[in-house]
């Protein structure tokens, strides 16, 4: 959809409306397929059906169809089934009828409540499928576990990792990939829980060796930063674990400034940029580095270009008309060529198994909920999402140049965790109610009516205050990422002409 961007202002609005609708019909799918096991397995079992609804608060629509109130909530956190034979919850979902309806058994109850986390496990594993047939696309960062980038002052600095490294164990535990959800550099330093952090890498031409890195050796940041007010708080989510490392991605350029030296030596989008002067590049910051190293020099570019290998001479210069010196941390101008990397670099499609997708799905929220709960982790519920969130995440998606791989693949992931999450023996989730079917299976006496509504309305307050702690974080992600103190940078060059009349004496 990005030849929509070529038609202006009304085809970007278009776009938008566009894109809005495939995040609603993908994540409406997801709520659907849920609770339609619930209300497959109610019908199954003979239960009394009363309302099939998205979302919940006040109806925006509704409709009765076979004595079945259909509708669509004003409050976009979810869905529901009602089933008054099952655990009441008239305060949330409405009041129901007062007919006297017979009761069912806690095998009954336990199947019609497990039937909503199947249906989103059998969605996933329809997804996975779909995956394995058309690819997932990976960048370079994700398929290797080559260090390409150590940040200056980093924890990993001091520590002594260098590009070109390749790690092997993150706290005694083996990596795949740099990112990731299992099995990934990232995770690994995102989940440690240690004073330090162990990695084990290979080092050519020295083998393997051992480094302890201290997470928390940044450098002080100084004082005359402003600090966050109770407010901004708030919105801001907790810093998680980093080092400084980034993995091995061969510079992509994404596009290139009109006039620029870059645009002047004939670089051109999608060219991957693999050696300045013989010397290897391994992430995005390394030709900026070189430049800055060697300033006023003609560097050599060997560029790839569309499978074959081609030299470019370039030039960088400072751009003609900027603000670095109000922007950048050392208010110093510097030489650029004007390009803009892509940021996820060359993408390759990857056939991943089924059984691989739905297992590493599986292991990354059993992590997840584990470091939830463990004292000692960074990690807290602070860093999760809701509705809000997830809908943003499908946006992104969704303006990726793979964005319906990618939507598939991460359809995937949030299926298995709403599965996962629903099957916690907490009331109101299916697994409170498949829990109190076992209790009343044991105690042969089902749980007092009018008491156990408070208690399920409690407990669906509670939840729904998580909802909203969790909506202003992601809220909070809007804005978060910003240039330094607001100020956004601004660069312009000039044609030759245009250099070439500003020089000339008179003109």
């Amino acid at each position: 959809m990005a030849w929509l961007s070529t038609l202006g202002t009304f085809g970007e609005i278009l776009r938008f409306i566009i894109l809005i609708l495939e995040v609603i019909f993908v994540f409406n799918l997801m709520i659907v397929v849920h609770e339609w096991g619930h209300f497959l397995a109610a019908r199954w079992r003979g239960l009394k059906v009363e309302k099939f609804y998205i979302w919940f608060g006040k109806p925006l629509w509704k409709k009765t169809i076979n004595g079945v109130e259909y509708g669509l909530g004003s409050i976009p956190a979810g869905g529901f089934v009602a089933l008054p034979q099952m655990a009441p919850m008239g305060g949330l979902e409405g009041e129901t009828s007062q007919e006297q309806l017979p009761a069912i058994t806690p095998l009954d109850k336990a199947i019609v409540a497990f039937a909503g986390p199947l249906f989103s496990f059998m969605l996933a594993c329809i997804f996975a499928v779909a995956v394995w047939l058309v690819g997932k696309p990976q960048s370079e960062a994700h398929t290797t576990t080559i260090v390409g980038y150590v940040a200056k002052e980093s924890p990993a600095k001091i520590a002594g990792i260098l590009p070109g490294d390749k790690i092997l164990k993150v706290d005694g535990q083996p990596v795949k990939r740099f990112e990731g959800l299992v099995d990934s550099v990232r995770w690994g330093v995102v989940a440690s829980e240690g004073d330090t952090i162990a990695f084990e890498v290979e080092r050519p031409g020295q083998g393997v060796l051992k480094f302890e890195v201290d997470p928390k050796a940044w450098p002080k940041v100084a004082e005359k930063v402003q600090p966050v007010s109770w407010w901004q708080s708030i919105f801001k989510r907790p810093d998680l674990r980093s080092v400084g490392l980034e993995g091995q991605m061969t510079p992509m350029v994404g596009s290139v400034t009109k006039n620029s030296p870059a645009d002047d030596a004939g670089i051109k989008a999608d060219d991957m940029v693999l050696r300045a002067d013989g010397k290897l590049l391994r992430s995005m910051g390394d030709l900026g580095d070189y430049i800055k190293a060697n300033p006023g020099k003609t560097i050599t570019l060997d560029v790839e270009r569309a499978g074959k290998a081609i030299q470019l001479q370039v030039l960088p210069r400072v751009p003609d008309k900027n603000n670095l010196k109000e922007v950048t941390e050392d208010h110093q101008e510097y030489p650029m060529i004007g390009v803009a990397w892509d940021a996820e670099g060359k993408r390759t499609p990857l056939t991943i198994t089924p059984w691989e997708q739905i297992s590493d799905a599986v292991r990354h929220m059993g992590n997840l909920v584990s470091k939830l709960f463990s004292p000692k982790s960074d990690l807290s519920p602070a860093h999760m999402s809701g509705p809000v969130g997830v809908g943003r995440l499908y946006y992104k998606l969704f303006q990726h140049p793979d964005g319906w791989r990618l939507v598939l693949w991460f359809s995937v992931v949030f299926n298995i965790n709403l599965a996962i999450l629903n099957m916690m023996p907490f009331p109101v989730l299916d697994g409170g109610h498949i829990t109190m079917a076992i209790a009343e299976a044991i105690r042969r006496k089902p749980p007092q009516g009018r008491i156990l509504e408070y208690v399920q309305t409690a407990c669906a307050l509670m939840l729904f205050g998580f909802i909203i702690f969790v909506t202003i974080k992601d809220t909070g992600d809007f804005f978060g990422g910003g240039a330094k103190e607001g100020k956004v940078l601004k660069i312009e060059w000039l044609s030759k002409e245009q250099r070439s009349a500003q020089t000339t004496p008179g003109a």
